[in-house]
This record gives C-alpha cells, sequence and structure tokens, in this order.
C-alpha cells in the first residue's frame, strides 16, 4: 500500500474504534434526542460524571460530537455530518449478519410488535391527508426539544391514567428514540391490547429530524 493510502485506512479504524464502546452508542442515542450538558446525560446512562465526560471527549475528537458553551454548561449535539446514517447502516449491518443480534431483534422486539411498523414515508402521506394522530412516548423533556409536526406527547408511565387524550376512531402511530427504542413497542402493546389501532415508527424522531423532515419544538 502507498503511504496515502495506509494513511487514510489507519483514519478510518480509529473512527471505528471510537464507536466501539456500548456507553457511547448509548450517548449517542441520548444526544440525538436533542442538545445535552454532561450531568444530564450522565444520569440518563446511569454513569458517572467523569465517566461520561471521557467517552465524550473521545466522540468529540472522533467528530461524532459537537459543542457549544451556554454560560458555565457544556452542551453536546451531534456532529456535522450523516452520523445517524452511519449508526443505521451499523444496525442494519448486525441485523444481517450477526446471528445473535437477530435472535434477539426476533425473541425481543418482535414479541412485543410483531405488526409491519410504518415508515417514514407512509406517516407522511397519512400526515398530509389528516388520517394519523402521532403519539410521541418520550419523557416531556426530549419532546420539548424536538418532536413531530402535531404529535401528542404522552410519556410511557402516564399512558395509563390519559387514555382519554387519545381517539380509538384514527390509527395511531407511536414513536420514541429510535429503532431499538423500547418505549413505543410497549406503547404499542400496551394500546392495542385495549382496542385501539396503533403501529409504531420504523424509526425514530432522530431518523426523521435527520431526513430533513419537518419538526416541532417547545416554543
Amino acid at each position: 500500500m502507498t503511504k496515502a493510502k495506509t494513511y487514510l485506512l489507519e483514519q478510518l479504524a480509529e473512527l471505528a474504534r471510537v464507536l466501539g464502546h456500548a456507553h457511547r452508542l448509548d450517548l449517542l442515542e441520548h444526544i440525538s434526542q436533542g442538545e445535552r450538558a454532561v450531568e444530564r446525560l450522565a444520569e440518563l446512562t446511569g454513569l458517572s460524571v467523569a465517566n461520561t465526560s471521557a467517552h465524550l471527549q473521545q466522540l468529540r475528537r472522533g467528530g461524532f460530537v459537537n459543542t457549544r458553551r451556554d454560560g458555565k454548561r457544556v452542551l453536546y449535539r451531534l456532529g456535522d455530518g450523516p452520523v445517524l446514517q452511519l449508526l443505521s447502516a451499523l444496525r442494519y449491518f448486525a441485523e444481517r449478519n450477526k446471528a445473535e443480534v437477530r435472535e434477539v431483534v426476533s425473541d425481543y422486539f418482535d414479541n412485543l410488535d410483531s405488526l409491519e411498523p410504518v415508515s417514514r414515508q407512509e406517516l407522511i402521506i397519512a400526515m398530509r391527508d389528516g388520517d394519523v394522530t402521532l403519539l410521541d412516548v418520550r419523557p416531556d423533556e426530549e419532546f420539548a426539544l424536538g418532536h413531530l409536526p402535531g404529535a401528542v406527547n404522552i410519556p410511557l408511565d402516564e399512558l395509563e391514567r390519559r387514555l382519554s387524550e387519545l381517539p380509538k376512531d384514527t390509527e395511531i402511530v407511536a414513536y420514541c428514540r429510535g429503532a431499538y427504542c423500547v418505549l413505543s413497542f410497549e406503547a404499542v402493546a400496551a394500546l392495542r391490547s385495549k382496542g385501539y389501532r396503533i403501529r409504531r415508527l420504523q424509526d425514530g424522531f432522530p431518523e426523521w429530524k435527520a431526513a430533513g423532515l419537518a419538526v416541532e419544538a417547545a416554543a
């Protein structure tokens, strides 16, 4: 190999190394919902602040996250470029080529919801025609950072007592953080058992936003 090619391959290998940690992938999922401070990310992931900060610094050096200062706080957001697309490709590759991943997806996620999920294109058409109610089951903090236009926010732990806010004469599409976010799976199972017509979005809010589709945020 030429020196130039060797250098380029080493850089690619370094980026793969940076992504090669479950905690960093978990952090990226939370950051993809919107800007977060390191202290909040530590709470969400169950890591210490020091450990969270160390992982974030690795992600920042790799370009997977960027930062900005807000007073005394440093806020983390996704880096420039197709970060979510890269993670989606990684997920697709794993589901296609690793039997262990396929087994978990089949045994856990498919058991929660065996119906075909709604694709982004299907949802766009249904939203345009006014034939759907969007249900965002993420915590209200994440909903405030950004959500699909017109979505109703009912966090999963509030669903049982707020059933009256959901129509039974219109199909509901539930969504949350991404393809492996269990919140939407559990919401679908709970509401379907009560007679609601509900499916889940194939991916989640971050992928919708990354596709350049319209989003709303709290004022």
